[in-house]
């Protein structure tokens, strides 16, 4: 039987925190609950200021983040422990779990001094052009002028019914056969996050380039890259104390990360990283 994508990352997790020398946590970082866009995720903090994000906002994780995680805190705990709660069903283990995958990938970055290529390209390398069926999975609405100026078509697959709509330059729709024809496709990484990679690569068959992008895509790529996935379009810290400071007030805080594009022509690849770690 042919592994999750969460069960495979759980393994290269362990891997990964085993090759670190087990870091431990240094903080959970919870947005205050302002509704607002930038207070859609968390930040986990490993012991050397390595930083992963998670996004709160699926089947109530939030609230339940807060109530298990924001009082008593998890300083010290070891990643590898979160971790492995990454497999479990339990929304805030699940998003606790994430955000200390993409922390240990960051820190390995680093201890192997291999740095992502930066880049502004929003859409992971996905290159619009006019005419082209786009998909999209979640409705992500910062990528919608990049492929309305390129004259794409779009399609986005939601789960969310009240957000089934026409407009002029895009669909949204619920219906996964919707995306059958799409040449290109973006997602979020909900679709990691809530394991649903596998029945969305099937959805989208016949795309011939699949890109997963925003600011939790800090995990190193190779289960997604094995799975089909072209690019992995992240975010690492730049400057550690000031988006910490403005992540707290729920202000923006973008601009003290850089954004990457990760493909399989620029990537090294897990084995080599894992060698050239310090």
């Amino acid at each position: 039987m042919t592994q999750s994508i969460t069960e495979l990352y759980v393994e290269l997790a362990a891997r990964i925190a085993r090759r670190l020398g087990s870091p431990r946590v240094r903080a959970l970082h919870l947005p205050p609950p302002s509704g607002m866009q930038e207070s859609e995720f968390c930040a986990l903090e490993l012991d050397d200021g390595s930083i992963g994000f998670s996004y709160i906002q699926l089947a109530g994780t939030e609230a339940m983040l807060r109530e298990r995680y924001g009082a008593r805190g998890i300083a010290g705990l070891e990643a590898l422990t979160l971790i492995q709660e990454f497999a479990d069903g339990d929304p805030a283990a699940r998003a606790l779990g994430f955000a200390t995958l993409n922390a240990l990938s960051q820190q390995l970055f680093s201890r192997a001094r291999w740095s992502p290529a930066a880049s502004g390209d929003p859409l992971g390398a996905l290159d619009p052009q006019r005419g082209e069926h786009l998909g999209m999975i979640g409705l992500f609405m910062p990528l919608l002028p990049a492929i309305e100026r390129a004259g794409a078509r779009l399609t986005v697959l939601e789960l969310n019914h009240e957000l089934v709509r026409d407009e002029t330059h895009y669909r949204v729709t619920l219906d996964p056969a919707a995306l059958a024809s799409c040449e290109k496709v973006v997602s979020t990484c909900s679709i990691i996050l809530n394991d649903t990679l596998d029945d969305v690569l099937l959805a989208c068959r016949n795309a011939h380039h699949f890109a997963i992008v925003g600011p939790t895509a800090g995990c190193v790529p190779d289960p997604l890259f094995a799975r089909g996935v072209d690019a992995l379009g992240g975010r690492r810290v730049v400057a550690r104390e000031p988006l910490l400071e403005t992540f707290g007030r729920g202000a923006k805080w973008g601009a003290y990360t850089a954004k990457y594009v990760i493909t399989r022509e620029n990537y090294p690849g897990i084995e080599r990283l894992l060698a050239a770690a310090e």
